[in-house]
């Protein structure tokens, strides 16, 4: 059964009560405040807000007398709220309640508008009694201003030789945050919290990191296997917590990377892949709040189908738990895709995929949203060209062709929205200078079909300048004109000398184009369009190097060459160098930290730098990884700007 809960809206952004009644820190205060109001029946419910359903998804509130349920506005009025007939506030005064309950933060002044119809005898309570410390609040006089509630959660694990590590930077005082504390709370597999602390954030543009055998050592530790709950304190600008996670062993084969879970859980999440013989894929389950995920309320299907099977046990609060996909779907194969029947119980979740050989790859699964539908002026305006129609080649989804005498790229179109019925696509590949070298047509591919592409398959008999370069997967409306710009893709690289693996996935945008049409392209902060560069590229500790493939896309006409600095970042903040970069529009770069930057300037850096990668001209959309010692294996991600 899905939580009806509102957790996001792509129009009005993430919702923070769900936020707020469900942190950690809240949900002992919940209890407390519950078994009072239990024992100080009958309770009249005041519910002027419409916040007392949301409440009770998270918590039983079976145990208290309720003798009414009051609203304020007329047109809810005997609508049914808690199994009672919503009643007039007006008829407070004859409730006869002990205990007067205000569904409301900040209630004072909600309380001051009834006072005089409060019973005389009534004591009256809110949900203040569930706040969290004031020293932890940017915003105290709005409880649920958004930028008190800038949290997220982490897949986390130390033992058996393998260990993680969140790494960000402090981009808060960019926007006027001062003072930022991070406060973290780690949750083993059962859901029980074994660690929290209290840490000042770094200088501004300052390194976080946090590492579990770091972690593990400080509070003498068991293994564990859990969610890191991160809550940013102080902040400003917007409420999202990006990190990028580092998954790394004792032995030089175990290395992946993927990044933040996405902090308001969904109703649906696709590009869960299936596994190739002799892989088992295992979907992570975060339970992202303080009541346990019922059993039967968590399922698969694959894409297409309406054979959903679900899981058979319950999942404790604030539990992780790891799924089998073959458990449910012993059958299924790559490159066949689950969607996942979440019922907003979890944040994006991660998926891990354990090979034959022993190597694992960690990566995620994508929100699909249920709120779109077909847009009938996409085939009308997209002209398949930079010089052709309103926003030329429309949605781009860009991917890099790693070099290909050691990776091999394979690309797989994934539905991610409950509209596309259909799927009309095509591959691109360009070169490194952005000239067109092979085109692969999908057709019109239905929900249900799973067809991957061997990118480097496709050009393995053409000439491409340097071997590398980049795929854009874009919409092809001579095949279909289904579409609803929300399209997404898994890709995966394959060393073809060691056979270790990385993927990731992500959806495609309109880039480098003056016009704007539904809030495309997209801006980090602020309104669209988003015509300039700032990306993270965390880099890997010694002995490992880092890679980093930047492409140029661009849906119309525009600069013919990137104007890109690559500025390397001490974990204080301090610069310390800065290189340039020019990158032909429509092409690509791929390099490495350690050819890029000189011996000097990598000793000056230090451990846990960074480079911010940055251009005011054009939107760069970048991937990075790392390079483990020897070559014995790799990571790769996409990268997130702030």
């Amino acid at each position: 059964m899905p939580l009806r809960i509102e957790t996001f809206s792509n129009v009005t952004g993430g919702s923070s009560f769900f936020k707020a009644v469900g942190h950690p820190l809240a949900a002992p205060k919940a209890a407390i405040l519950i078994a009072r109001l239990a024992s100080f029946g009958p309770v009249a419910v005041y519910d002027p807000l419409g916040l007392l359903s949301g409440l009770a998804e998270f918590y039983d509130l079976s145990s208290i007398d309720v003798c009414g349920i009051y609203v304020q506005d007329v047109e809810k009025v005997g609508q049914e709220v808690f199994g009672h007939a919503a009643r007039p506030v007006t008829d407070l005064p004859s409730s006869g309640a002990r205990t007067v309950f205000v569904v409301a933060f900040d209630s004072q002044r909600l309380e001051g508008h009834i006072a005089h119809l409060i019973p005389k005898q009534a004591g009256v309570v809110s949900l203040d009694a569930m706040r969290v410390p004031e020293d932890m609040l940017n915003d105290p006089g709005h409880y649920l201003s958004k930028f008190n509630w800038a949290t997220n959660f982490a897949w986390f694990r130390d033992g058996d030789g393998h260990h993680t590590r969140v790494v960000s930077a402090n981009y808060w005082p960019r926007y006027g945050a001062k003072g930022t504390r991070l406060w973290a709370c780690l949750f083993d597999g059962e859901g029980r919290p074994i660690a929290d602390w209290t840490e000042p954030m770094p200088p501004t543009d300052g390194t976080v990191v946090i590492d579990s055998r770091q972690v593990r050592e400080r509070f003498d530790l068991s293994p564990f296997c859990g969610s890191l709950f991160l809550h940013i304190i102080g902040a400003a600008g917007h409420d999202v917590v990006k990190y990028a996670l580092d998954t790394y062993g004792d032995d030089g084969t175990v290395l992946s990377c993927t990044h933040d879970a996405n902090a308001w859980p969904a109703d649906l999440y696709a590009g869960l892949p299936a596994p190739r013989e002799g892989e088992r894929v295992s979907l992570w389950i975060q339970n992202s709040h303080p009541t346990p995920i019922p059993a039967g309320a968590v399922g698969l299907n694959p894409m297409g189908s309406s054979d959903i099977r679900t899981l058979d046990r319950a999942v404790p609060a604030f539990a992780t738990l790891e799924l089998d996909v073959a458990s449910l779907f012993p059958e299924a194969r790559w490159p066949q895709q689950f969607e996942v029947q979440a019922g907003k119980h979890f944040v994006r979740p991660r998926y891990e995929i354990a090979a034959a050989d022993g190597r694992r790859r960690m990566a995620h699964a994508n929100v699909e949203r249920t709120d779109l539908k077909p847009d009938p002026k996409l085939p009308l305006l997209t002209g398949g060209a930079v010089d052709k129609g309103v926003v030329g080649k429309g949605h781009i989804l860009p991917a890099p062709l790693l070099p290909m005498g050691r990776w091999r790229t394979v690309l797989l179109p994934t539905p991610m929205s409950t509209a596309q019925t259909e799927l009309p696509v095509k591959a691109v590949v360009y070169d490194r200078n952005g000239a067109a070298v092979a085109e692969h047509r999908f057709g019109n591919l239905k929900r249900s079909d799973s067809v991957a592409l061997d990118v480097t398959g496709l050009v393995a008999d053409k000439t491409v300048v340097d071997g590398w370069g980049h795929v854009e997967l874009v919409y092809d409306f001579e095949a279909g004109t289904i579409a609803d710009g929300w399209l997404h893709a898994l890709v995966r690289y394959e060393d073809v000398t060691t056979g270790h693996v990385a993927e990731t996935s992500f959806g495609s945008h309109m880039f480098n184009m003056a016009m704007v049409y539904r809030d495309e392209p997209q801006s980090y902060h602020g309104r669209p369009p988003g015509l300039s560069t700032r990306l993270f590229l965390r880099l890997g500790t010694d002995p490992w190097d880092t890679l980093c493939h930047l492409v140029y896309p661009a849906s119309t006409q525009w600069h013919a060459t990137s104007d890109t600095s690559l500025v390397l970042v001490r974990r204080d903040g301090v610069e310390v160098a800065r290189k340039r970069l020019t990158i032909p529009c429509g092409g690509s770069h791929f390099w490495r930290y350690r050819e890029m930057f000189t011996e000097a300037e990598r000793l000056a850096a230090g451990d846990h730098a960074y480079v911010l990668i940055r251009d005011t001209t054009c939107r760069l959309f970048g991937y990075h990884g790392c390079l483990a010692a020897g070559d014995t294996a790799f990571s790769l991600d996409h990268m997130f700007g702030f």
